[in-house]
């Protein structure tokens, strides 16, 4: 019986996976400080815009199936952070909006996790930024390849 193969460290996979591993961790300690989740911010995030969202563009800004996002946000309700509206386009779909005291709450937040950010530095964050954008433009599009 052969031995599983060791993970390279330079494999762009591993790296990547570690990074985005790393980063959740901080930004779940910064977020469990000001009492909100990762996936609550993953939620609260898109919402910030005051354009309201449908639960479809929620769960996969969110990476959250639909059940679970509809979860949460019937807590989000509970914590009058987010209220929803018929969607007056669509009347069988249902928008989500922030309320005042989720703007509110998201300011917090947000300004929170800025703070808490680490950086590159200027140049090096637009590189990576752009570089990451370029990367799942790419995956998304296998055309492109």
């Amino acid at each position: 019986m052969s031995s599983p193969t060791p993970r390279r460290p330079d494999d762009l996979v591993q790296l990547l996976t570690r990074a985005e591993r790393l980063a959740a961790r901080r930004l779940r300690d910064v977020l469990e400080a000001e009492g909100c989740s990762l996936d609550a911010w993953r939620v609260l995030a898109p919402l910030s815009d005051g354009e309201g969202h449908h639960m479809t563009a929620l769960a996969e800004a969110a990476f959250l199936p639909p059940p679970t996002l509809t979860k949460l946000v019937d807590q989000l309700v509970d914590q009058n952070l987010v209220h929803r509206r018929v969607d007056p386009f669509d009347r069988r779909r249902v928008l989500a909006h922030l309320t005042p005291r989720g703007q509110e709450y998201w300011q917090r937040v947000d300004r929170a996790v800025r703070a808490g950010r680490p950086s590159l530095g200027e140049g090096d964050d637009a590189l990576l930024r752009s570089l990451l954008y370029r990367l799942a433009a790419t995956l998304e599009d296998p055309a492109r390849v």
